[in-house]
């Protein structure tokens, strides 16, 4: 059978009874001096508590000032920012794609540089909430160079598919042909070409303002699944 697990039961008779009270003093004794010591030691400490407190708080508040510092700083660099044909010109492709980024930036949209090997035809990709997501395909080359219909092709063909873009631009720092042009422009690929990029990156004028690109797009290009 099942051994029956103990029961408490009351105290009986004056011993027990006596012994329970004994008990329970001890109890609240002991209770009473954790609660004072408690009391003491924190009335002790509680100078050097509240400096620590003071020196996180503190020092919270001036990590927070240097960042906030930080970016403005940033975001008024980037506000002046201007990049010569020249500079563009001595850059390699990566550097062209980090600058292309920058200027995205200072123009107002949340870009990064995502040029890599496989990249799909995007070396750059903006955000802005009113005019959604830009892809940029960066074509850096001799100040002679073309840039031909194969690419605008390519880029029509990733920028919705692979990128989810609303906007599709082909930069450099050269020139296209008449056909990519042409091409380009019956298929809602932008172009900016040597002489828009010197209003771009050296007169500071937006890329959004240089294409005339609307807030909302009317004939999105076809978004990735």
């Amino acid at each position: 059978m099942p051994r029956r697990s103990p029961r408490l039961r009351p105290p009986r008779g004056g011993r027990e009874q006596a012994a329970a009270a004994a008990v329970a003093c001890a109890a609240l004794w002991l209770l009473a001096k954790i609660a004072t010591a408690t009391w003491q030691a924190a009335v002790r400490i509680w100078p050097l508590l509240a400096l620590l407190a003071a020196l996180a708080l503190g020092y919270a508040a001036w990590k927070f000032m240097r960042e906030a510092r930080a970016q403005k700083v940033r975001a008024q660099t980037l506000a002046r920012l201007r990049i010569t044909l020249a500079q563009l010109d001595a850059m390699d492709d990566q550097a062209f794609e980090f600058a292309l980024r920058d200027l995205l930036l200072r123009d107002g949209w949340n870009a990064r540089q995502v040029g890599r090997q496989g990249d799909q035809a995007a070396d750059v990709i903006g955000e802005d909430r009113q005019r959604g997501r830009i892809v940029l395909q960066a074509k850096h080359t001799t100040v002679a160079g073309k840039v031909g219909s194969s690419v605008m092709y390519q880029v029509k063909g990733t920028a919705g598919p692979a990128h989810g873009a609303d906007t599709a631009v082909v930069v450099t720092n050269g020139s296209f042909t008449r056909d990519a042009k042409t091409w380009g422009e019956r298929h809602q690929v932008h172009w900016v070409d040597r002489d828009r990029l010197r209003r771009w990156a050296e007169h500071g004028t937006p890329l959004q303002d240089l294409l005339r690109l609307p807030t909302a797009r009317k004939t999105p290009l076809r978004r990735a699944a």
